[in-house]
C-alpha cells in the first residue's frame, strides 16, 4: 500500500491544494449565497471522493488493502450526488451532511491510517487529518444552533487545515518514493 500511495503522492497533494482553496475561498466571501456554498462544497466533495477511488484502484491493481479508500470516496461521490440533485433542499441539510460526512471520513482516514502505521514509523499526519475531520463533524453535531456564519468560517478553517495536513503528508509520501526509486 505504501509503494502505491506513494507514486500517487501528487493525488494527496491535490486532495489537500482544492481543500486549501476551498477553504479560503469561503473566508474571503463569507457573505456568498448558501447555493453558492453548496455548489462549491459538491464539487469539493466530488473531487475529494473521485482521487480516493483512484488510491482505492491504484491500491487494488498493486494487491493492496484499497477499501478504506473505496468507501472514503464512494461517500464523497454520494455526498456530491446529493448537492447537485437538489441544491435547495440540501442547502438546508447542509449542516448535517457536511458533519456526517466529515465524521465518516475521518473514520475511514483513522482506518487507512492504521493500516499504514506499520509501514510508516511515526506516521501521524493522516492520523491527525482523520481526527480533525471527526472532530468537526461532532463539534457541528453537538451545537446545531450555531450561527451560519460561524459555520462557515469553522468550514474554512477545517478545510485548510486538513489541506495543509494532506498537503504534508502527500510530501512526505514523495520523499519516500524518491528514497526507494
Amino acid at each position: 500500500m505504501l509503494g502505491v500511495l506513494a507514486r500517487n503522492w501528487w493525488a494527496l497533494l491535490i486532495r489537500g491544494i482544492a481543500a486549501v482553496i476551498f477553504g479560503l475561498l469561503v473566508f474571503f466571501w463569507p457573505a456568498a449565497s448558501g447555493f453558492a456554498l453548496v455548489i462549491v462544497f459538491g464539487a469539493y466533495a466530488l473531487v475529494d471522493g473521485v482521487f480516493a477511488i483512484v488510491a482505492a484502484v491504484r491500491a487494488a491493481e498493486a494487491h493492496q488493502r484499497w477499501i478504506a479508500f473505496a468507501l472514503e470516496g464512494i461517500i464523497g461521490i454520494i455526498i456530491a450526488a446529493l448537492v447537485f440533485f437538489d441544491p435547495l433542499l440540501v442547502g438546508v441539510a447542509l449542516y448535517y451532511t457536511i458533519a456526517v460526512w466529515a465524521v465518516l471520513t475521518g473514520i475511514l482516514e483513522l482506518v487507512a491510517a492504521f493500516q499504514l502505521r506499520s509501514l510508516v514509523p511515526n506516521e501521524w499526519m493522516l492520523i491527525l487529518g482523520g481526527i480533525l475531520s471527526i472532530a468537526f463533524g461532532v463539534l457541528l453535531i453537538i451545537y446545531p444552533l450555531i450561527g451560519i456564519l460561524t459555520v462557515l468560517y469553522l468550514i474554512g478553517f477545517y478545510a485548510i487545515l486538513f489541506g495543509v495536513v494532506m498537503i504534508v503528508f502527500s510530501f512526505r509520501l514523495r520523499s519516500h518514493a524518491t528514497a526507494t526509486a
